[in-house]
């Protein structure tokens, strides 16, 4: 698929993904309430299925599976399982948009884990970031009425799995990088698709619960709809520079904001908004010291 290098298809793309990202995660809250999340997992990865292999399609590279490195796929695909079930998992007992901010801490923990899995040296600046996007987090849970002893148990869990879908999405975003250094990128993703949809088929048979055809109608949804995202993202890359587009991802908090709104009547508190800007303006910050290293190199 060739890089079309044009700024403003990759904005609109990535924008629309995000937003249908983010409607994806209030389907899971929605369906959280009584379907549990690991089925909901199953339908949203075996659903995208067709998905994924259209864009494999798209990108011109064959379908081939043969690879040298199995382990790490295997290893890649269950962070990815992981970090997909603490956010699902989230989803079914904090607010959206809490939620929504929380998984922008994946920056945070790539930084860190890059210095033992990378050896990559990280400076004052980046760790300055991380320390101001942990605050966010601090903040956030403030306003749950943590440290106050009034935060309820469910909600303290949510919380810390939140914050876990960060580092298991950090670790999964580093294996993609050891990985893409000699595995096609159609081979990673097919991989990643076949053995996600495998390891939550697997759960069925313990926590199955038949879905009424509501249910079943917006299960197929997430897939659907989490699948499309997932083209127009792959678009959006394939259209300008990762680095010009990981701004726009950060509109999914007035998504979730607005869909909280909505469907659920959830009204985020200053807090959440203190806390989730200082998130974001520290996932920025260590944007802008990438690409500055980039440059330098």
């Amino acid at each position: 698929m060739p890089l079309r290098h044009d700024a403003r298809r990759g904005a609109a793309l990535m924008l629309a993904a995000t937003a249908l990202f983010t409607f994806m995660g209030a389907l899971v809250k929605l369906l959280g309430a009584r379907i549990p999340f690991p089925e909901i997992m199953f339908f949203r990865s075996l659903v995208a299925l067709p998905v994924v292999l259209l864009i494999v399609w798209r990108m011109g590279q064959g379908f081939a599976l043969a690879t040298q490195r199995f382990p790490q796929h295997l290893l890649r695909a269950t962070t990815g399982t992981l970090a997909m079930g603490c956010s699902f998992f989230a989803l079914t007992v904090l607010p959206l948009a809490e939620q929504t901010a929380l998984t922008f801490t994946t920056p945070l923990f790539v930084t860190l884990l890059a210095i033992p899995f990378l050896g990559e040296r990280v400076g004052v600046h980046r760790f300055g970031a991380v320390a101001l996007g942990f605050l966010g987090i601090l903040v956030i849970a403030l306003g749950q009425g943590a440290f106050q002893g009034v935060v309820e148990a469910w909600v303290a869990i949510g919380m810390a799995v939140a914050v876990l879908h960060g580092v298991f999405s950090a670790m999964t975003t580093l294996l993609v990088r050891s990985l893409s250094s000699t595995e096609r990128s159609t081979t990673i993703v097919l991989w990643q698709s076949l053995l996600m949809t495998a390891f939550t088929g697997m759960t069925l048979p313990f926590l199955w619960v038949t879905p009424t055809w509501t249910e079943f109608w917006l299960l197929l949804a997430v897939g659907l709809v989490g699948g499309v995202a997932q083209v127009l993202l792959t678009e959006a890359f394939a259209s300008a520079q990762v680095s010009s587009l990981g701004a726009y991802s950060y509109t999914g908090i007035l998504w979730a904001v607005l869909l909280g709104w909505i469907l659920f009547g959830e009204v985020p508190g200053p807090m959440t908004f203190l806390g989730a800007g200082l998130i974001v303006l520290a996932s920025l910050y260590i944007l802008h010291r990438e690409i500055k290293r980039g440059a330098k190199r």
